[in-house]
């Protein structure tokens, strides 16, 4: 069964399954019939009238005093709860109230008895702090806290309170009579002063007033004088001025003409300003543009020459170890002649050289014919001595030719006549 609790009490199950007991403020709790139980402790707060009757206090006067304080069992902290559960489960309001009043009287009592009739009646916050302070200390262990504590009465049956309220009123009666007597005195000679002061003042005033038409009078003598002065100077000042203020106006007129060059100035410098930001945006930016392009263009064919450049450059490498190694071979080809020439030369001695000579001379002919191959016009002037025309040139040609063999022999000492009739088959 499900049992539940307003805010102001707490329901404490024991039994089955319920060591230590559960403890359950203003709230609800399952619990199994006849194998568990179920009790209520209340958590309203007391109010109590603590009354102590004729204490003796720290002197021996007897006085009484009655406090008011409220309490409440603490159901918020778990360890107070659990101690009033222990101490006052099962029992009603009214004994809880009881014990609780009883141990606030006792410790009310107690602190009366240290204290002095003039200390609780003078400082009753003092003493309302000390109760509550020593008892708040003893009731917690019980579980039960003390709200609050205040001192409601005191009170005694010997008059000793009234005859200190006695003494303390004929004081303040004394002192209110001597305040009122002073008061009497000190309002007399202030009086008197007064009129004193007033009568000083008063005399001081006159003089003052006949100091001040004195000097009225002689101001006013200075003024007049001051005063015919200025207007004699505002006269002759006034004809000045008008010239300075004609000056300052033909000066106004000329700066109102400054202001406006000015400004036309400042006119053309933002026309010239618009024109070259116009410039700018027509001629100098598109020119960029342009410049931009043909950078990139020659940036591109830049980089098309150089990667020509490399192609050709690797081409004629290739090109270059191909003919090396042709000229390589030509070369070895050409020794290899040579040293065949050079044993034919051996074994065959002079005829070998005019064999080479009458090989080469096909192409000393072609040589000594050449220039006049490329002769487009040919003046010839005859002496009537010999014959002309083209007879004339060729025959020029084969005389050159005829003279070869003793050319040879001057440069060689090879006769080639000689060789011929030597070797007839191998000449002819």
């Amino acid at each position: 069964m499900f049992f539940t609790c307003g805010p102001n009490e707490a329901m404490v199950v024991s039994g089955f399954c319920r060591s230590p007991p559960v403890m359950v403020a203003g709230g609800r709790v399952f619990v199994l019939p006849c194998i568990q139980q179920i009790q209520r402790i209340s958590l309203n707060t007391l109010t109590l009238n603590v009354k102590s009757e004729k204490v003796y206090t720290r002197h021996g006067v007897p006085i009484s005093v009655t406090g008011i304080a409220q309490v409440k069992i603490q159901g918020q902290n778990k360890e107070m709860l659990a101690a009033a559960c222990q101490m006052f489960l099962g029992k009603s309001e009214s004994e809880i109230t009881h014990i609780a009043l009883e141990t606030l009287e006792g410790h009310q009592r107690a602190i009366m008895a240290h204290m002095t009739v003039e200390e609780i009646y003078k400082d009753r916050k003092k003493f309302s702090e000390q109760v509550f302070k020593v008892a708040s200390s003893d009731l917690v262990n019980m579980g039960i806290s003390v709200v609050s504590y205040t001192l409601k009465d005191i009170h005694d049956d010997q008059d000793y309170l009234h005859s200190l309220g006695k003494a303390r009123t004929a004081q303040v009666q004394k002192d209110a009579r001597m305040g009122e007597a002073e008061a009497k005195r000190d309002a007399g000679i202030k009086e008197a002063e007064a009129k004193q002061e007033k009568l000083s003042a008063q005399y001081l005033s006159e003089i003052e007033m006949a100091k001040a038409q004195r000097d009225y009078e002689l101001k006013k003598a200075t003024y007049d004088i001051e005063v015919n002065t200025r207007k004699a100077e505002s006269d002759l000042a006034y004809q000045l001025q008008v010239a300075k203020t004609k000056q300052k106006i033909e000066e106004q007129k000329m700066q109102v003409l400054v202001v406006e060059r000015t400004q036309q100035i400042q006119l053309q410098e933002q026309e010239i300003i618009r024109k070259e930001h116009e410039l700018e945006a027509m001629v100098k930016k598109p020119a960029e543009a342009e410049r931009y392009r043909l950078e990139k263009l020659a940036e591109a064919q830049r980089c098309q020459l150089i990667m020509q450049a490399e192609a050709e450059a690797e081409s004629l490498r290739v090109k270059g170890e191909a003919q090396a190694f042709a000229i390589e071979a030509k070369a070895r080809a050409d020794a290899e002649q040579m040293s065949k020439k050079a044993e034919a030369f051996q074994q065959y001695q002079d005829a070998a050289m005019v064999d080479m000579l009458l090989e080469k001379l096909p192409q000393v002919a072609e040589e000594i014919s050449k220039p006049l191959s490329a002769v487009k016009k040919i003046t010839m002037v005859s002496s009537g001595s010999q014959g002309m025309g083209a007879a004339k040139v060729t025959g020029e040609v084969l005389d050159i030719m005829s003279k070869l063999p003793e050319t040879v022999e001057k440069l060689t000492g090879i006769s080639i006549s000689q060789m011929s009739q030597k070797k007839p088959g191998r000449m002819s």
